[in-house]
């Protein structure tokens, strides 16, 4: 790819622990790819869904004993427990909502197949329940009342949902979300919790006309515990700076960072509650640097 390419297209990464991680398989989730398939005509779907150069990368890894520290599993069988990771960028403009709930629509159908392919194979014995846990890391572009989080949330969204703009798109997408019978919903097979809340962390994008919440970590309910969040920037800090927005010097980007410890829940029920333990935010943009080199 040319360097002037390189200006015009999407970028996801995943990074983890080589003594901690085994990795099993990666795909790249190309939306517009996936657009293009199950278009059929559908003008709107060529039209908006299909020119929006957007990715996700996921990447299925597998524990290693290091992993566990000092608690490693008395049952050797779940040492090795696998974890689909999935970071994806979702298209950024307001005026293109349906698009936004479309991408993440296709993502989740996108996971659920792999974590179908690879959910049966890893572990043998266990050929009757999927044991594939979801750790979904995105910039969805899109506030916690916006049909994108309501359908991560909820595991579904109405087929006529507002931000669908009275759109046409319910037969392409019936047809692309398989494992569903359903016409009057769109489902997805994940139960997920969001390790941050607004009350957490009021902001996640800052920016001089726009500041409010748009990235998100999701986890299993039930499968995984929150250990420690990273905080907030502090307010008081950003007042007395006159930060107004973002890029800043001390700060390189207009979205913060999201850091979270997880635990692994072994047999645990999926109903049980999840605690979450939460780490008190940085009083100070120093004490907010010494926080992110701690995780």
């Amino acid at each position: 790819m040319s360097e002037s390419d390189r200006k015009h297209v999407d970028g996801c990464a995943i990074f983890y622990r080589t003594a901690k991680f085994v990795l099993i398989k990666e795909q790249l989730v190309e939306f517009n790819q996936i657009a293009i398939e199950h278009a059929n005509g559908h003008e709107d779907m060529l039209n908006r869904v299909m020119t929006k150069d957007n990715i996700a990368l996921a990447a299925l890894l597998q524990t290693r004993e290091p992993c566990w520290e000092s608690s490693v599993p008395p049952d050797p069988s779940q040492v090795a427990q696998p974890i689909l990771v999935c970071s994806a960028h979702i298209h950024w403009d307001p005026e293109f909502c349906d698009v936004k709930l479309i991408q993440t629509m296709m993502l989740m159908e996108q996971l659920r197949q792999i974590v179908e392919s690879c959910g049966h194979s890893l572990r043998p014995g266990h050929k009757k329940e999927n044991n594939v846990q979801l750790l979904l890391c995105a910039d969805f572009n899109s506030l916690p009342d916006s049909g994108v989080i309501e359908f991560i949330n909820n595991g579904k969204v109405a087929v006529n949902h507002k931000e669908f703009k009275d759109i046409a798109y319910k037969e392409c997408l019936l047809k692309m979300l398989s494992h569903t019978n359903n016409d009057q919903q769109f489902t997805h097979t994940f139960q997920m919790n969001s390790a941050y809340s607004a009350d957490l962390l009021p902001f996640t994008n800052y920016t001089y006309d726009f500041k409010g919440i748009i990235d998100y970590i999701f986890y299993p309910k039930g499968a995984m515990k929150p250990l420690g969040i990273l905080g907030p920037v502090s307010e008081e800090w950003i007042k007395e700076s006159k930060i107004i927005g973002c890029p800043h010097p001390h700060i390189p980007s207009d979205h913060f960072p999201l850091l979270v410890e997880f635990g692994l829940t072994l047999g645990v029920p999926r109903s049980s509650p999840v605690n979450q333990v939460m780490m008190p935010p940085p009083t100070s943009h120093a004490a907010y640097m010494r926080r992110m080199k701690e995780f």
